[in-house]
């Protein structure tokens, strides 16, 4: 199942410059997403991480996966947010960072469910740039509901 932007935005309440998933490629029911994110020039962060060399910072690869993950969840579990649910990241674990994310690059944001016990998930994330891993780990999420 793929999404487009106007897809993505229905599951997620991120917007510009906190929206980190472009489009949705695969989406297995319960089991994996593959997302993309577009990595450009002039995204925020660049003018001071770093302004000689502009790096995409981690904590930044980590949201675009724990995104990827939310629509997962949603999609698996009530199928559409309503009245303002969403789910959060509540868990980082075993995150390692392999190589730089630069302007120009494609993020590939690969997402497997381990285990969903008592409404939390927990998934298994890699994040590459052209077939090279760039940053795993596993993350956590649960639904919280509107206010």
């Amino acid at each position: 199942m793929e999404m487009n932007i106007q897809d993505v935005k229905n599951y997620l309440p991120h917007r510009y410059p906190f929206l980190l998933i472009d489009r949705v490629l695969e989406l297995e029911i319960g089991k994996s997403i593959v997302a993309l994110k577009n990595v450009t020039f002039n995204e925020p962060q660049f003018t001071g991480h770093f302004p000689g060399q502009p790096i995409m910072p981690g904590v930044m690869i980590i949201e675009a996966l724990a995104q990827a993950t939310g629509i997962l969840a949603f999609k698996s579990e009530v199928g559409k947010p309503i009245n303002g649910q969403i789910y959060m990241l509540v868990g980082v674990d075993k995150v390692r960072f392999k190589r730089i994310v630069e302007p120009g690059d494609q993020l590939r944001l690969e997402v497997e469910v381990i285990t969903v016990k008592r409404g939390i998930w927990k998934f298994k994330c890699k994040a590459t740039v052209d077939n090279q891993i760039v940053t795993c780990a596993e993350l956590m999420c649960t639904q919280k509901a509107a206010d």
